[in-house]
């Protein structure tokens, strides 16, 4: 009976012969049959898949749900309507701006099977990464996924539009592919496919396109949102250079000769952004930030929902809107002059209302018409807040106290004789010295508490009651004076903190949101956290009520009945802005309370503030000329006796809350 040695295996493994870490080492032999294997196998899979999977039927866009928005009470505010195309044959499409879009796009196009295995790869690793999931595909890829598919960002989907792009390569002509592709592209401003893209850039048919426009619109198929020039100057900037790449990139590849390119040096300007008639008003300013919060959420683009299908359920209060929009008129009516006052010329208002308990934002005021002013004025970042942001360091050296009772406000106080000028008795002497600069408007005493409480303590403090970090400005000297550019947004839902016993929560304006039918992920309802003492709360609010009672007794009339705990502008500030932001109270604040010691409210409704859940009210009122990077001076706006138009926003609270 013979032996097996030296028998040949099928498989040579581990390998005979060899000693050591060699015996368990694969041959070259091996490795290759390993990989052949590999790849006969992922073929065989491919080929199983690929015959599996069908070209499903178009998705409808063009007859997609229109998106609505409802206002609080569950009434409808507005319908955003349906997908904006309009399909063109190529014939309607000038060769330019074909070649413009495949030289940005896919410059392969025509020779290519209609997949990119190396993008395709590049794509699938940052998606399990984790990462981005756009980029890497072809104009075939770009056409299936438009047409066929979701707009999920998932290996699945990606999957899918591999076997797809491959089979529409083989049925499709590339002349097919790349009508589709131009008709259901986004372009921003609510277009889909260049017909509607060339609308509403430069207010033409497709066909009258010349190279230069096409090369912007090129340029916008990137993203919209970063390469609309009409969105920011970071926009503009990266427009600009893309649409020289395309150009350049059109020369490079032959498509357009270098005396033709010469010609186009001048960035062809697009046409200013526009909004739709039944966005009039304030409903246009409500949209864009009930979508803002909702991409701030939920990942969504704005070309997410311009597909439409959604139903979003915002927290504006009809009757609020209308109330605070009709006092902002009326005041600007009866105060503001342009035609006889120069001062009076280019004025600005912005307001919002948030709700403390919740931090829902109940009203706005973005302007006069979001039609044709399109900054969204209570929700701008480029107004300073002045004397308004005094609060924020009153209430950073009250809470020291509460932190560091025996180290916090070292220095010189006003104490009695005989006192401990370093420990909690000056600093109690301090937060009087405050206290009455507040009320007294002085601005010296908060440049010293700066110093001594420390400007990074300030700051995180207004920080953490809800001003946003980007909006603050250097921590220089004069910060605790309010060179910082919170929004009218931002404003009120921070001096909530002092009107819910320095309980804060963040503003949100969405409360529900759908899409055909189904709950849309990642929507969330921001929670409270405490952000400053109770006992420290209290007296920030009681200096603030007496500084509010300054204000309205200074109008007279029913203003000066009207209860209300406000910081507001100083005619002092010499800043180019005027604010007041008041909060009606639910209870009175016990002013007896040292800081720190809890305090109580005494109870107390005032009338009609139903819950005792009344907003806190931000307005803020600026000159801008349209176009000029600068703030206009607000020395005389209103009549030379107002005072820098300090009295001003306090008419335009005082008038929102008579409002019927």
């Amino acid at each position: 009976m013979k032996g097996t040695k030296g028998r040949r295996r099928f498989i040579d493994y581990p390998r005979q012969g060899r000693e050591g870490l060699r015996r368990w080492l694969p041959s070259w032999r091996q490795w290759l049959s390993a990989v052949a294997l590999s790849v006969g196998g992922l073929a065989g899979l491919l080929a199983i898949v690929y015959a599996k999977v069908d070209i499903p039927s178009e998705n409808a866009l063009a007859g997609q749900e229109a998106t609505v928005y409802y206002w609080a009470d569950g009434s409808q505010m507005v319908s955003v309507g349906a997908v904006n195309r309009q399909n063109v044959t190529l014939d309607k499409v000038p060769d330019s701006v074909e070649n413009s879009v495949i030289s940005a796009e896919n410059a392969t196009f025509y020779t290519d099977p209609g997949i990119s295995l190396k993008g395709i790869g590049r794509a699938l690793v940052t998606m399990v990464s984790g990462g981005d999931t756009q980029g890497g595909s072809t104009i075939t890829q770009q056409f299936v996924k438009n047409t066929y598919l979701s707009q999920d960002q998932t290996v699945t989907r990606k999957a899918k539009e591999f076997i797809i792009a491959l089979k529409v390569s083989n049925q499709k002509s590339k002349r097919e592919i790349l009508r589709g592709y131009l008709n259901t592209s986004w372009f921003g401003r609510g277009s889909y496919g260049i017909q509607a893209a060339a609308h509403a850039y430069y207010g033409i048919d497709a066909t009258k396109l010349n190279p230069s426009q096409g090369a912007l619109l090129a340029a916008l198929l990137k993203g919209s949102e970063q390469y609309d020039p009409g969105l920011s100057k970071a926009n503009h900037a990266r427009a600009v250079a893309r649409w020289k790449w395309i150009l350049d990139r059109q020369v490079d590849t032959g498509k357009m000769s270098a005396r033709e390119r010469a010609k186009y040096r001048t960035f062809p300007e697009p046409r200013a952004l526009s909004k739709p008639t039944s966005q009039a008003g304030q409903t246009g300013y409500l949209v864009d930030v009930a979508n803002k919060f909702i991409k701030a959420d939920t990942g969504l683009t704005d070309k997410d929902l311009a597909r439409g299908g959604y139903r979003i359920h915002t927290t504006f209060d009809k009757k609020r809107t209308h109330r605070l929009e009709k006092a902002v008129t009326d005041v600007r009516r009866d105060s503001i002059d342009p035609k006889r006052r120069t001062a009076d010329r280019f004025v600005e208002f912005g307001a919002a209302s948030v709700r403390p308990k919740d931090g829902a934002i109940v009203a706005l005021y973005g302007g006069a018409d979001a039609t044709k002013h399109f900054s969204n004025n209570a929700d701008t970042t480029a107004v300073p807040v002045g004397s308004a942001f005094k609060p924020f360091v009153l209430a950073a050296g009250l809470q020291q106290l509460v932190d560091e009772p025996d180290a916090a406000w070292h220095g010189p106080a006003t104490a009695a004789p005989g006192a401990d000028p370093s420990g909690a008795a000056a600093g109690k002497a301090r937060f009087g010295d405050l206290r009455g600069a507040l009320l007294k408007a002085q601005s010296p005493p908060f440049v010293q508490a700066g110093k001594e409480i420390g400007l990074e303590r300030i700051r995180d403090l207004a920080v953490a009651s809800g001003l946003r970090k980007e909006s603050m400005a250097r921590l220089e000297q004069t910060f605790p004076l309010g060179t910082s550019a919170p929004s009218a947004i931002r404003m009120a839902s921070a001096y909530t903190t002092f009107a819910n016993g320095g309980l804060h929560t963040d503003p949100y304006a969405v409360s529900a949101l759908t899409h055909e039918g189904r709950p849309v992920p990642g929507l969330r309802r921001p929670e409270s956290h405490q952000v400053l003492d109770a006992g420290v709360a209290q007296q920030v609010s009681g200096a603030l009520e007496e500084r509010g009672r300054q204000a309205l007794e200074a109008q007279g009339g029913k203003a000066a009945q009207q209860p209300v705990a406000a910081g507001l502008t100083e005619p002092g500030d010499r800043m180019k802005s005027a604010w007041f932001i008041g909060s009606p109270p639910a209870g009175v604040p016990d002013l007896g309370t040292d800081p720190g010691s809890g305090g109580g409210f005494r109870p107390g409704k005032l009338p009609g503030d139903g819950d005792g859940n009344e907003p806190t009210t931000a307005v803020t009122m600026f000159r801008n000329k349209p176009g000029a990077p600068d703030l206009l001076p607000m020395q005389d706006v209103g009549g030379a006796e107002t005072g820098l138009g300090t009295t001003v926003p306090p008419k335009v609270w005082s008038a929102y809350q008579q409002a019927p």
